[in-house]
C-alpha cells in the first residue's frame, strides 16, 4: 500500500476531500521528522512510538580496498509498535492464514 493509497482510503470513509487529507498527512509526517531531528521522541498511545536509537562507535572494513574505517556514534530513527498493536496484526494474519488455508 502506497500514501496514495493511504490519502485514497482514508479520504473515501471519512469523506474529506484527498487534498485535505493528503496536507494532513504530510504535516504529520514532517512534525514526526522534525521532533525526531531534534531529539524528541513521538510516543501514540495505542499505535506506537517513533524513537531514535542510538548506534554505537564500531569500526568497520572497505573489503574492496581492505581498509579499516571507523563510524562514529550516531542515531536513527526507528518505530516501535505498541503492544495492542502488534496482538490485533498477530491476530488478524492468523485468521486470514485460516480462511486462505
Amino acid at each position: 500500500m502506497t500514501k496514495a493509497d493511504v490519502i485514497a482510503e482514508i479520504a473515501e470513509k471519512t469523506g474529506i476531500d484527498k487534498a485535505d487529507v493528503q496536507h494532513t498527512i504530510e504535516t504529520f509526517f514532517t512534525v514526526i521528522k522534525n521532533n525526531l531531528a531534534k531529539n524528541e521522541n513521538i510516543y501514540v498511545r495505542g499505535f506506537g512510538s517513533f524513537i531514535n536509537k542510538k548506534r554505537a562507535r564500531k569500526v568497520a572494513r572497505n573489503i574492496s580496498k581492505n581498509t579499516a574505517m571507523v563510524i562514529d556514534e550516531h542515531f536513527i530513527p526507528s518505530f516501535k509498535p505498541a503492544k495492542v498493536f502488534v496482538e490485533q496484526v498477530k491476530t488478524q494474519v492468523k485468521r486470514n492464514e485460516n480462511v486462505s488455508a
